[in-house]
Formats: C-alpha cells, sequence, structure tokens
C-alpha cells in the first residue's frame, strides 16, 4: 500500500471512471474496455472495498466538445467529500482538456482527494505531484491535438489525390475495400436511377431554373431517387433540396470534390455548437475534373453553375419569371453601373418601367435614369429577330428533331417505375409463400405488403395508359408547320398566349448585357446592347415626354380626331351625349372600345377639358343650330347654308352631329346681312302664273 493511501481515505468510497472515446471504440476495442474494467482488482488491493463504477461515457469524447454526465456526476461527488479515491486506467481517461482536468485536480486537492492510475497514486495536495498532474493534463491535450492535426493531414492528402472516398451521393456507388487505396466511385447500376438524375439535368437545361425543373417533376408526379442514413435506396417526392444537391454536386460532373464545407464551432446557451459554412470554391481542398464517369460533362457542369448563380437576384439578373419586363435583369446604369429595377404601374400594376434608384434607397443619391419598357423592349425583340432570322430554319428543324425525344421522357421514366414496382411485388410474393401459413401474425403482415405493392403496380401501369392516351390524342408537330411558323416570327413573338419566361430566356441566350443611358437633350434613351458574341450594337430610342405619346404608344391612345371633337362638343352637351355622338361616328377609344360617360370623363380629365354646364355655355355663349336659328329668327336650313358658305362661323366636329356657333358670330354684320334676305325673301312669296300650262302626267 502507498504511503500516500491514508484511513481517512478508505474510509471513504472509491470511483472507477471508464471511457472510450467513440462508438466505434466501443464496438471494436473490446481488449481495452476489460483492462479499464480490471483496475477494480488494483483498487482493492490498495485497500478499498467499496467501488463504483462509473461507465455512462462509454462512446463519449473528453475533448470538451460534448457534455459528459458520468464525469459531472463524479466530479459532484467529490465535492461532497464522499469519494476518497478517482480511478483510470490512464489520467487522459478523466479529462483531455485543460479546463476539465484542472478543475478536478483542484477539487481533489481541495476535499483530499486522490487520483489512481495503472501504475501511480497521486495526491493533489502535495505540490509534486500537483505539478506531475499537470504536466500530464497538458500532454494529454496536446497528444490528442497532435493526433487530430495528423489525422486531419493525412486525410487532407488522401483527398488531394482523389483516393478518399467517405461515401457516395445517389446516383453512385462506392466500390473497392473499406481502407484500402483502390477506393472508387462508380455509377450506379440501376437503370431508373440513371434515368431519372439524367432527367433533371435535362430539365433543368430546357427550363432555365432548379425551381422550374422541380416545378415540372411535381407537375407529372414523377419520384426521385434518394438514400437514408443507412444507405437504402428510397423513392421520394422531390424536393427542392433533393433537386438543387443534384444539380451543384461536382460528382454529378465527373469531378471529385473535398472540402466544400467547413465547420465552425460556436457557443451557445452553455454548449458548444459547430455550424456548417459553405466555401467558395477557391477553398475548397481538392477539385479533380475528369475524375469518375459522370452524368453531364464537366463544360456542361460549369455552365449549369453559371445559370443557377445568375439566376441569384442578388449576386445575378434573376431567373426569368412571369413578369412583362423582357428585359428585367438585363439592363446597366451607364451613370452608375448599378443593374435597373423594373417597377410595375398602372391599371393592375401591368405597366413596366426601367429606373435606376439603387442609390436612392440605399444612400439618398439623386436619381439616375428611368423610361417606360414597352418601347424599349420593341426594339430589341426586333434586333432579335434580325439576328435569329438566318438561323430559323435550321433551329425549327432541330426542334422537331428533339420533340419525340422530349414526350418520351415522362414515359420512361413511368415505364422504369413500373418495372421497380413489379420487383418489389415479385419479392413481396416470395416472402408470402416462404412464410409459415400457420403463422397467421406473420402471414398477414406479408399479405397485407404483397396487396400494397399489387396496387402500386396497377396505379403505375394506369398511369403509363392515360400517358399513352393523351400522346395520341395530341398530333404531332409538323415540319412544314413549323417552317410557315417560324417564317412570320413577329406574329409568334406578339401572340398572346406565347409564355414570357421563354421570350426572356431567348434574350438572355443572346444578349450577354444591356448598358442603358437617357439623353435628356434630345430625350432618346440610348441602349448599347453586348450580344453574346462579342458584337456590340447601339439604339437610340425616342423617349417619350411628359404629356406625349411616342409611336409605339400610338396604337393605344386616343385618336386626335376624338380628342379635338370631344374638346368642341364638351361646349354644348354632356358626357353622355358626347359617349353617343362618338359611338355613332364609328370613333373607338385607343384600345378599339365603345365610348362609355366614364370614359370620356376620364379621356375629358387627362387632356384638362372643362365639364360641360348649363350656367358655362350661357355664360361663354355657346350654342347649338337650332337655338342659333331661333336667336336669328330664321330657319335652320337658312342658318346652316350661311355658315356653309361661310358668311357665319361655326363648327361641326362631327359628320352626323350638332353645329356649334358661339353668340357673338350672330352678331356680326355679315350674320345681320344674312337675316335680312331671309326676310327680305319671305315678303315676296311665289304665287301661281296664269301663263304656265299645267304638264299632266
Amino acid at each position: 500500500m502507498s504511503e500516500k493511501i491514508e484511513a481517512i481515505h478508505l474510509q471513504r468510497k472509491a470511483v472507477l471512471y471508464i471511457r472510450q472515446s467513440s462508438p466505434f471504440q466501443v464496438l471494436h476495442n473490446e481488449e481495452s474496455r476489460r483492462l479499464q474494467y480490471a483496475m477494480q482488482q488494483r483498487m482493492r488491493s490498495l485497500g478499498w472495498k467499496d467501488i463504483e463504477v462509473i461507465d455512462e461515457d462509454l462512446g463519449r469524447s473528453a475533448s470538451g466538445s460534448v457534455v459528459r454526465s458520468g464525469f459531472e456526476r463524479m466530479v459532484a461527488d467529490v465535492c461532497l467529500g464522499k469519494i476518497g479515491a478517482v480511478a483510470a486506467r490512464e489520467v487522459s481517461r478523466f479529462a483531455r482538456n485543460s479546463r476539465e482536468w484542472q478543475q478536478l485536480v483542484e477539487v481533489c486537492r481541495v476535499v483530499d482527494t486522490l487520483l489512481i492510475d495503472q501504475e501511480t497514486v497521486y495526491a493533489p495536495r502535495r505540490s509534486n505531484d500537483r505539478l506531475l498532474l499537470g504536466l500530464k493534463g497538458s500532454l494529454n491535450e496536446y497528444e490528442l491535438d497532435l493526433l487530430r492535426q495528423r489525422s486531419v493531414e493525412a486525410r487532407r492528402e488522401k483527398a488531394r489525390r482523389g483516393e478518399l472516398i467517405i461515401s457516395a451521393p445517389v446516383g453512385y456507388l462506392k466500390t473497392g475495400t473499406t481502407r484500402g487505396k483502390d477506393q472508387r466511385i462508380e455509377k450506379d447500376p440501376n437503370t431508373r436511377v440513371q434515368q431519372m438524375i439524367n432527367l433533371v439535368f435535362r430539365k433543368c437545361f430546357e427550363l432555365g431554373s432548379a425551381r422550374q425543373a422541380l416545378m415540372w417533376l411535381l407537375e407529372e408526379d414523377l419520384q426521385m431517387p434518394t438514400r437514408d442514413k443507412a444507405g437504402v435506396l428510397k423513392w421520394k417526392r422531390p424536393t427542392y433540396g433533393m433537386v438543387y444537391q443534384i444539380l451543384t454536386h461536382p460528382v454529378y460532373g465527373g469531378a471529385y470534390a473535398y472540402g466544400r464545407t467547413e465547420h465552425q464551432p460556436s457557443y451557445e446557451g452553455g454548449f458548444v455548437d459547430s455550424k456548417t459554412r459553405r466555401r467558395s470554391r477557391e477553398e475548397w481542398i481538392a477539385l479533380i475534373p475528369e475524375h469518375h464517369e459522370g452524368y453531364v460533362s464537366w463544360e456542361e457542369f460549369e455552365r449549369l453553375q453559371d445559370l443557377i448563380s445568375s439566376n441569384n437576384l442578388r449576386s445575378g439578373r434573376g431567373a426569368a419569371r412571369k413578369g412583362s419586363a423582357l428585359l428585367s435583369g438585363m439592363l446597366g446604369c451607364q451613370q452608375c453601373g448599378r443593374r435597373l429595377a423594373v417597377a410595375y404601374s398602372g391599371v393592375g400594376a401591368k405597366v413596366p418601367r426601367y429606373c435606376c434608384h439603387r442609390g436612392y434607397l440605399d444612400n439618398g443619391e439623386a436619381k439616375c435614369i428611368a423610361f417606360g419598357a414597352t418601347s424599349v423592349d420593341i426594339a430589341v425583340a426586333e434586333q432579335i429577330f434580325r439576328v435569329v432570322a438566318p438561323a430559323a430554319q435550321e433551329a425549327a428543324m432541330l426542334a422537331h428533331q428533339k420533340t419525340t425525344e422530349r414526350d418520351n421522357e415522362i414515359l420512361q421514366a413511368l415505364e422504369g417505375e413500373l418495372k421497380s414496382a413489379r420487383y418489389e411485388a415479385s419479392r413481396a410474393q416470395r416472402q408470402f409463400d416462404a412464410a409459415d401459413p400457420e403463422n397467421r401474425l406473420v402471414t398477414e403482415e406479408l399479405e397485407r405488403r404483397w396487396n400494397a405493392s399489387m396496387q402500386h403496380v396497377s396505379d403505375v401501369e394506369a398511369r403509363i395508359d392515360q400517358q399513352r392516351n393523351d400522346r395520341s390524342s395530341i398530333d404531332d408537330p409538323d415540319l412544314q408547320g413549323l417552317m410557315a411558323v417560324v417564317a412570320d416570327l413577329d406574329a409568334v413573338w406578339n401572340n398572346p398566349d406565347a409564355d414570357i419566361r421563354i421570350k426572356k430566356r431567348i434574350v438572355r441566350t443572346l444578349i450577354r448585357d444591356i448598358v442603358a443611358d437617357v439623353d435628356n437633350d434630345v430625350s432618346e434613351v440610348i441602349l448599347t446592347i453586348h450580344w453574346v458574341g462579342g458584337v456590340h450594337t447601339e439604339l437610340r430610342l425616342p423617349r417619350r415626354r411628359r404629356g406625349k405619346s411616342t409611336a409605339t404608344t400610338a396604337t393605344t391612345a386616343t385618336s386626335a380626331e376624338a380628342v379635338d371633337a370631344v374638346r368642341s362638343l364638351a361646349r354644348i352637351c354632356s358626357d353622355d351625349l358626347i359617349a353617343g355622338l362618338l359611338n355613332r361616328n364609328g370613333l373607338p377609344t385607343g384600345r378599339g372600345n365603345r365610348w362609355t360617360r366614364e370614359r370620356v370623363t376620364s379621356m375629358r380629365n387627362y387632356h384638362k377639358i372643362a365639364r360641360w354646364t348649363a350656367q358655362a355655355q350661357s355664360d361663354q355663349g355657346w350654342m347649338n343650330l337650332t337655338d342659333s336659328a331661333k336667336h336669328l329668327g330664321i330657319s335652320t336650313r337658312t342658318l346652316r347654308l350661311a355658315i356653309e358658305r361661310a358668311d357665319i362661323k361655326g363648327q361641326h366636329p362631327l359628320p352626323d352631329g350638332p353645329w356649334i356657333i358661339n353668340r357673338s358670330e350672330l352678331e356680326t354684320p355679315a350674320a345681320k346681312a344674312v337675316v335680312r334676305k331671309a326676310k327680305t325673301r319671305n315678303r315676296n312669296p311665289a304665287v301661281p302664273d296664269p301663263k304656265q300650262q299645267s304638264l299632266e302626267f
């Protein structure tokens, strides 16, 4: 017995602390665990009879990154003075970090508790033992850091050679021995898995974004492969995370990548936590293209990453969306270099406008430029027609060639699902046939699984029949019909049923970006188009001045004839009468609609035309033909003929409408002469002449 062990120590119980650092060690390092439990014999030989074994920390590291309930309970009992000695096979079992180690040594010194390992008994109250324990604790911590550093460096070197295969994502299998150098990654031989992954890539290239590819998969009710934590292949309803993982993982481009993420420790709520941060490609530890067979080439994968990153509205120009602005995300301001935003206004917020106001929103700077989107979009579309027209027929032939292949994608996916469903049904049948019929507890469950698998087969077969019927009901596109369509690109482009997202993708395929500026002196919008091939085109478009319409908006503006007519008629007619007169004379609104009181009022207010009132008409002296004739005391026919001869000034804004005369025009000498002449002619009426002969018919 050591001289450090006294009666006061033996009167209290001893604690044997047992720990292994990981679950792997617990499963495979059984001899180490036996040696630790054998420390009970040493404690008995030292004189202790009451020995408590604490082994609830098996599989937990002593680095301080995890909570060890067994160690905390042991320290609490030591603080209460209940423990005479704490023992472990090696003192490194207690702690491999200075905080917990120094805490244990200090508590043992205060309450006079011994520390015992396989070789030595330590009394923390003795300065030499306390010094030795401090050195051992520091060495244990350093040893753990050194082992970790060596392991990490070895792991990184193996990764730089492309030989570190931790796990294979869905669509690939990890082959070779567990720890051998012949580990490699190969495509999953399951053709259904390969088909679905290829379909995801094709749809992303076709639709232009990961989100649209996901929406297509959900619309067609297709399932995607995934693996659970145990590595078992399962088929699930696709999610955005599943689609995005496939589209952005370099392994599907045939490249080996390691170090794409890193773990950053953090301290929250009294516990050490770890957060994952995604690294930029420059920070990756290893990236080896053409490492294995990919689902797409590395060049296609890089192009896809550029497409996905450009869909990010903050860092790129954003994905093609449903907004009517054709050039959203494409325009840059020549004055400040920022990207122009799109603002919608008008009825239903359907009128787009490009504006550069980011400096105003962020820093209170003056707004740079702003202009309407309609004329700009039309001008850029005309430039695109000029560029694509020579290759339109070739593109139509290529589209006709790929139509059949694209139509077969859904059918092929369903046929693969049918094969898988039939295999599962056959497997369930074999399990049911192999079971003991007398054991109803088993056969009932196997029968339920068999019925469910057969029902799944029936459902998939019904979907395949429906898909074939849908295809047969739709006529195949005719090549001659496509040629006729491409002959009139303008009509196809301006078709109301054309998808604006496809138009935007066409623009982004041909144009890299557009630099915009406004010349206020001549009221022009200046566009510099940077084509993908490197050619630049400058356009100068007239900018609409306030209160005036450009040529592009003239098709929707009210005609000048209608505006002038309303301006004249508003002197003697209400809005109801004006609407009827305009409709009777065949003058439509700017959009081709019939006039109503509300539309007349809106147009009159827009052009600042005063509303008719009886008081205003009387004060200003405006009259129609009937009132003017009564005022002069002559017939309406006589007055109309005088106006047509220009003896009296009058207005006739509409052919089938009223005459408008001002009272002042009826007081002129010419008007008085017309009245005298009319009255003189009426004093000598025509009488029959007896010399005239009657003609009888």
